[in-house]
């Protein structure tokens, strides 16, 4: 699938409020292109009792980009996504604002394109690190998602 600058440039702007949700956390696409998102989750308003990001807006922040990059690398007419397993670990406190980048290469993409216009759905799958501001690791999440035909 290609996009032109100015496709990303609108999809960037909509994934960054896809749902109230999501609004409210403020999680904002910093960077997007065909299979690929950086996103970032300001530490205001997400702060927990003892301080430091709350658990659920690391959670969020991880799962979000599997939206954001469906919307960059595949048919939305034709397909959806779901969340079929997400798994994160916590490795230390996030005390800053917090990033996390995703990338599905073209042979990726491609493949789960053919499995899915195949299939009518194809799994795929990436483990992300959630970065604080000065780049430390304070969570992992394994996330496993579906792409599935409309009408299925």
């Amino acid at each position: 699938m290609s996009l032109t600058r100015e496709q990303l440039d609108t999809l960037k702007q909509a994934a960054s409020a896809p749902f109230p949700f999501a609004e409210r956390c403020g999680a904002v696409v910093e960077a997007l292109e065909v299979g690929y998102c950086r996103m970032r989750m300001p530490f205001e308003p997400n702060i927990n009792h003892v301080g430091t990001m709350y658990a659920g807006a690391l959670f969020t922040l991880a799962e979000l980009p599997g939206g954001v990059v469906y919307l960059s690398s595949f048919d939305t007419r034709r397909f959806y996504p779901i969340v079929k397993d997400m798994q994160i670990r916590f490795r230390r406190p996030a005390k800053t604002d917090i990033t996390v980048e995703v990338h599905l290469s073209d042979d990726e993409v491609q493949r789960i394109q053919n499995e899915a216009d195949a299939n009518g759905k194809a799994d795929f799958e990436w483990e992300c690190e959630l970065k604080d501001a000065s780049g430390e690791v304070v969570a992992i999440s394994r996330n496993v998602y579906q792409l599935r035909k409309i009408g299925m």
